[in-house]
Order: C-alpha cells, then structure tokens, then sequence
C-alpha cells in the first residue's frame, strides 16, 4: 500500500491518528458538558491568527495559538455584555471574528496556499509539525487522564461536587483550555473548517456505543484514530483532499454507530452553557 511506503504519507497518518484519537476523548466530556458551541466558536474565531501568520511569515502554530487565546477573551468579554444578552453577543463576537479572517484572506497579499487554513494540510505535514502536534495532544491526554475524577463529578453530579472539593466552574474552564490546546493541535492537518468533526463525530459514536464513560472516552478515541487511517487512505487512493476525506469518514462512522444503537430517550440535566462558564 502507498500509504506504508511514502515518509509523506507515514507523518501525516501519524499525526492525524494521534490528534484523532485525542479529539475524540475531550470530545465526549465536551459533549456531555454541552460545549459543542464552544468547540466551533473557538475553532471558527481563531481564523484572524492564522492569516495573519501566513501573510506575515510567521508558523502557523503560533497564529493558531494567538488566535485562540484572542478568541477566548473575546468570548469572555462578550458573555459579560447583559444588554443583548450572553448567547447573542457570543455569536456576533465569533462571526465577526471569522469574517475578519476571511477578509484578510481575500487580500491581494495573501499566499496562494492560504486555502489550507480552511481545510487543512494534512500532506503538507513535516517532522516538526508532527512533533508540535503530538507534544499537544500528549498534554491534553495526560491532563485528562490526570483529571478524570475532578471531570466526572462535574459532569454526572455538579450539585454534590463542591462537597468533594470540585468547583465545576474550574473544571470546565480548564476543560476549555485542553480544548483549545486540541484545536492548535489539529488545524494543521484539518483547518479551521474540519477541525470541529474530529472533535464532535468520534465523541458522537462513542457515547452512542459506550455503555460507562471510561468506554465512551476508549470507544471514541479508537473511532478518532481510525477516522484519521481511513480518510487518509480514501484521500491516497482517490486523489482526493485529505482533510475534508478525514472529516467524512468520522462523520460516515458515526452515521454508522448510530445504526448500531439508534438514538434513544437520555436523560440531562441542567448544564452551564459556555457562557456562564467563561462569565463566572
């Protein structure tokens, strides 16, 4: 198979695995916490960071960076305005964010590959891609083993949390944190428009198939890492873009799951939304 035979193609399945397998185990506490907004606003706001890195020379990764810390203090910022209300002011802060990024992308200064900001150059990856990418997603996966207890009374029993010496207020924001250390990690490979399915559709399949949280969170990391191989080899063997392949064939597994096990009654319970969690 080519795959195994290009040093190309043996980075970028190396790091899509990883970033998969990472994105899809913080995808189910996110998902279970209801920040499935959060997820898309910090991808979709980062973009004005990136675009400047690409027309300013800078590495992508520090654009990413900058960008998501930018986003999060935009966001912050608007969750705290209570004359339009939170959610209103979150989404006007993320769309104006966004268009400003495709604005400067529309300049007549900007790189001709500046497109692989949208969707992602996973082909594209090098050595020290690889290694920022996993030293990333290393930290997210030590900091979630690590957190495990702290996660699960948030999230299963926020009321009797406090009397365990766990605020879920904090628990949530540094749950934000690895989710954007996450999405500098991934949108290398994916973009700023595919990042968001490598989070959410394995965490889907997961928690769809999972019966206990450890294997929701086993179960969605195996379905990231393979979303990851099977869309890099669609990508191999049909010529066709490898990100958006990666994107479709984690959402095709979850379509998949859920034909397995479809969708019955859950019960929930009151969750903070994203902006009383950033608004304190």
């Amino acid at each position: 198979m080519e795959i195994l035979d290009s040093g190309l193609l043996q980075r970028a399945l190396l790091e899509v695995v990883v970033v998969g397998a990472t994105c899809g185990a913080l995808g189910v506490w996110l998902l279970h916490l209801h920040h499935t907004y959060a997820a898309e606003s910090l991808a979709h706001a980062m973009l004005p960071g990136l675009v400047v890195a690409a027309l300013v020379g800078a590495p992508l990764l520090l654009g990413a960076t900058g960008g998501v810390l930018a986003a999060a203090a935009l966001i912050a910022l608007a969750a705290r305005d209570t004359r339009v209300g939170a959610e209103v002011a979150v989404g006007v802060t993320v769309t104006t964010a966004f268009g400003l990024g495709a604005l400067l992308a529309l300049a007549p200064d900007v790189p001709a590959r500046l497109g692989e900001l949208l969707f992602g150059d996973l082909l594209g990856t090098n050595t020290t891609d690889l290694l920022v990418a996993g030293g990333l997603a290393g930290l997210v996966a030590l900091a979630l083993v690590a957190g495990h207890r702290p996660l699960s009374a948030a999230v299963f029993d926020p009321l009797a949390a406090p009397s365990l010496g766990v605020r879920p207020g904090r628990v949530e924001l540094a749950l934000l944190a690895l989710l954007a250390l996450a999405i500098v990690a991934a949108v290398q490979a994916l973009g700023n428009l595919l990042v968001l399915a490598l989070i959410v559709a394995p965490a889907s399949a997961g928690i769809r198939l999972g019966r206990s949280v450890g294997g929701q969170i086993a179960l969605a990391a195996g379905v990231g890492a393979l979303s990851g191989l099977l869309g890099l080899v669609a990508s191999a063997e049909l010529d066709v873009a490898a990100g958006a392949s990666v994107a479709l064939a984690a959402i095709a597994l979850y379509v998949l799951a859920t034909l397995v096990r479809p969708p019955g009654p859950r019960a929930t319970g009151p969750r903070r939304s994203l902006v009383e969690t950033l608004s304190g």
